[in-house]
């Protein structure tokens, strides 16, 4: 691998760091932060490797010879955060150290892609965190393990300012912050690695504790590294200051909010479910006291009641991030630890035909018009032609809490506002929607009589409920419903009213951690525009066979209801 980042002064720096520093000295072993993946852990073990997207079996083969798909995957294996998938299994402590011993040989004087400050700061954790099985002992290569550990975070301390702010900023200060509360004469890098730290999160996180990329699943990565690094400090005996506490309080709130019932985030704006444990272990760590999700947060608003969770994108998208979404009144439903209706999510794992495919309106549990997505992209794979304005209201009675929202996307090109109304009962056992797409101003009617007019008065549009990959889907008795059947044993129906064809039809579900995009279904309803106003209503619930409360645990093979 060609060399990267380091500089003649970095190799000099390091030279003199391996001649004055023989090897780090543990002022204290923190333990493993991160569970790991299991799955993952056992699949190494027996030759087979999955990072991604991309799986590679290579039985008998150190993780260094793996033939690499792309550059990424090796930069994911430079980061070690394998080490927690073996740690996972509770059998891989042997391979970790040959994997370690070898990664020493081949790049510890500089060489490799694994110097970039943000894989450094991530490796630099592992490490620590692993210690304990890594370089416990006192033979040669416990020694020489330390001393390369030594070295990197050195290095570490010396380079993370050459990264752009961002949340690869924050990964590389978590290093910093940890060597420096573990490793013996590193202490004297905390305070300026804090400073940085507290001006990163005045940098990047809004003082409401939102993101302006409004991706859910990065926010919750900052926030973890964040109540990492509290975690830190605090099992090394330092204070902890007042800032980081004040960035906590901000965004926990944000992340309760936008969690749905199964714990998992909503996958919009490049944004997937995240992590298993990764929120619920953010938050332990985070010492925020918990308190109830909010009905609105960075443009996403909720409704909960039952074991039923909705989330809806209810803001324009974020026109200066490269991963936004067309996804303007798009939603996601949760019926306890099952997801129901979701988007597609981000294909960046699959490739460039799938990321901009998974931006796309018809991507989206929304409605299209003609095939065209609510948002169109411009230039450097930014948006620019989005809906700008938006408008939502909360609507409650004594059955149901609802949601009246609405947006000019299509106002420009077709003369037509969407307006989407959804109402969760109080019970959490039925939605009730309707979509509206309208010519609601006067100027507006020219508009639309003229693309009427083009195409031979003939206008459709589509209202797509993508399902997840689990959710098996049957037209019910009547022809005219779809019954559709949770894992958990839960029955939902689904039907509509107006002028509208139902269908069933393919979709995918497009999931970082899977090696291919996952075949799944979407209810689709079709129909044309007919007026200057054209409504379609529809219903989602619970089968009255469903009981209330669904004891979502599995013997054989079947759930049991409870």
């Amino acid at each position: 691998m060609p060399r990267q980042d380091l500089t003649r002064l970095d190799r000099l720096r390091m030279w003199n760091d391996r001649r004055r520093h023989a090897e780090a000295e543990f002022l204290v072993r923190p333990g493993p932060r991160d569970p790991g993946r299991l799955h993952r852990g056992q699949g190494m073990l027996e030759g087979e490797f999955m990072f991604l997207g991309y799986s590679v079996e290579a039985p008998d083969t150190s993780i260094w010879d793996l033939p690499i798909p792309e550059p990424a995957f090796h930069e994911a294996l430079h980061a070690f955060g394998w080490l927690d998938d073996l740690a996972a299994t509770g059998a891989g402590d042997r391979k970790a150290r040959a994997w370690l011993d070898d990664w020493i040989a081949r790049y510890g004087d500089g060489t490799g892609p694994g110097w970039r400050p943000d894989l450094l700061g991530r490796r630099v954790l592992r490490l620590i965190d692993h210690s304990g099985i890594l370089m416990m002992g006192d033979r040669p290569r416990d020694h020489a393990a330390r001393a390369s550990l030594q070295v990197q975070a050195r290095q570490l301390a010396r380079s993370w300012r050459r990264l752009r702010p961002g949340p690869r900023r924050f990964e590389a200060l978590a290093g910093v912050l940890l060597a420096a509360g573990t490793l013996a004469g590193l202490s004297g890098h905390r305070a300026k690695a804090l400073q940085a730290l507290e001006a990163e999160i005045a940098l990047t996180v809004g003082s409401d504790g939102t993101l302006p990329s409004r991706n859910p699943e990065a926010l919750a990565r900052i926030f973890a590294d964040l109540a990492r690094i509290r975690a830190d400090l605090e099992e090394t005996d330092a204070p902890v200051p007042q800032f980081l506490t004040d960035a906590l309080g901000r965004i926990a709130p944000v992340i309760r909010t936008l969690r749905h019932a199964d714990g998992g985030l909503p996958r919009f704006h490049g944004g997937g479910r995240g992590a298993p444990g990764l929120v619920d272990q953010a938050l332990a760590r985070s010492g925020t006291r918990a308190g109830p999700p909010t009905d609105r947060v960075m443009g996403y608003v909720r409704l909960a009641h039952g074991r039923t969770t909705l989330l809806m994108d209810a803001a324009p998208p974020p026109t200066q991030s490269a991963e936004a979404h067309a996804s303007t009144l798009a939603f996601e439903l949760t019926s306890g630890r099952r997801p129901l209706i979701v988007n597609c999510g981000s294909g960046r794992t699959f490739g460039d035909r799938w990321r901009r495919a998974g931006r796309a309106t018809p991507s989206h549990s929304a409605l299209t018009i003609a095939g065209m997505s609510s948002s169109r992209l411009g230039a450097n794979d930014l948006i620019s032609d989005a809906p700008r304005d938006v408008r939502i209201e909360r609507r409650r009675n004594d059955r149901s809490t609802g949601i009246i929202a609405g947006h000019d996307g299509y106002v420009r090109s077709h003369g037509l506002t969407h307006v989407r109304q959804v109402h969760l009962g109080h019970d959490g056992r039925g939605l009730q929607g309707e979509d509206v797409i309208a010519a609601i101003e006067t100027e507006d009617e020219p508009i639309l009589d003229a693309v009427l007019d083009a195409a031979g008065g003939w206008l459709p549009f589509t209202i797509r409920f993508h399902l997840h990959p689990e959710v098996d889907a049957a037209f019910g008795a009547d022809g005219q419903s779809f019954d559709l059947a949770l894992g958990s044993g839960e029955r939902w129906v689904f039907r509509h009213t107006g002028r509208a064809a139902l269908s069933l039809e393919a979709s995918v579900y497009l999931d970082v951690g899977e090696l291919e995009p996952t075949p799944a279904r979407q209810i689709v309803l079709s129909s044309t525009v007919a007026d200057y106003a054209t409504r379609v209503t529809w219903t989602l619930a619970k089968a009255d066979q469903t009981p209330d409360a669904v004891r979502d645990l599995v013997h054989g093979d079947r759930p049991v209801l409870a």
